[in-house]
């Protein structure tokens, strides 16, 4: 029987500024944003996380154009971009912000601006981003992390969790973190069904560590919770697409 527990520490990590704040920000200055479909807002409400990087610039003679490219992950681990021109109408005069769905949409725009048709475009480096979403980083707690170890696989209801071995080695943990892994739809299949995947990290004496990946869900008969965990992110995330397309 699957074990309630408490959820609290498998919020992600903060970032920066929300994707609902930063989407209201890019909204708000945009002078055309009345014009986006109503259907990708309805989207963008329900982002995960976001990404903004530098896409071009022109700068010559004191008029300057820059076009931004900002990303949204959805819950179902797809993504919505959106593209914005800034740009000033003549030398002095402060920028306008405008924002498109399709690039095409913006290189349109871009064109209408009457900058010179060789003015240089680029792409910038990684390095050159505004914000980007970080690589996951684990921080580790030294809280009873192999009972915690223990209690996990206990509660674990798939035939195909990991055995005694892993469970005597993870009882050497000396320290762990929990968190929410995004890329799957947070409701899948049939109404009502939730899924929610977590990555459980275990730090070992020789400072190794080993991760243990849980999936929660209630494709049950009765819909009750249900606990699986795997020994790897795929064999979670196949094991979470054989039960949604069963549900479906």
């Amino acid at each position: 029987m699957s074990v309630p527990y408490e959820t609290a520490a498998y919020e992600p990590a903060e970032s920066p500024e929300s994707p609902e704040e930063h989407l209201a920000r890019l909204l708000g200055r945009a002078l055309n944003s009345f014009e986006l479909p109503d259907e990708v807002i309805r989207q963008l409400d329900c982002a995960l996380a976001h990404d903004s990087s530098l896409h071009s610039a022109y700068h010559s003679a004191g008029r300057h154009r820059e076009t931004y490219r900002h990303t949204w992950l959805l819950a179902d681990g797809s993504a919505v971009t959106l593209w914005e021109l800034v740009h000033n109408p003549a030398p002095g005069e402060a920028p306008e912000h405008e924002v498109y769905v399709e690039e095409e949409e913006l290189q349109a725009a871009t064109a209408r601006l009457g900058l010179p048709p060789d003015a240089p475009e680029f792409e910038l480096p990684a390095l050159m981003r505004l914000w980007a979403m970080p690589e996951p980083r684990h921080v580790f707690a030294s809280d009873d992390s192999a009972d915690h170890a223990r209690r996990l696989l206990r509660r674990a209801e798939n035939p195909d969790r990991p055995g005694a071995e892993t469970a005597a080695l993870l009882a050497t943990a000396t320290a762990h973190e929990i968190t929410q892994a995004f890329g799957h739809p947070g409701r899948a299949g049939r109404t009502g069904l939730s899924y929610a995947l977590y990555e459980h990290a275990f730090l070992l004496p020789d400072a190794s560590e080993v991760s243990l990946w849980e999936v929660e869900h209630t494709a049950t008969p009765d819909g009750r919770h249900m606990c699986e965990v795997y020994m790897s992110e795929d064999a979670a995330r196949d094991a979470m697409e054989r039960r949604a397309a069963r549900q479906g």
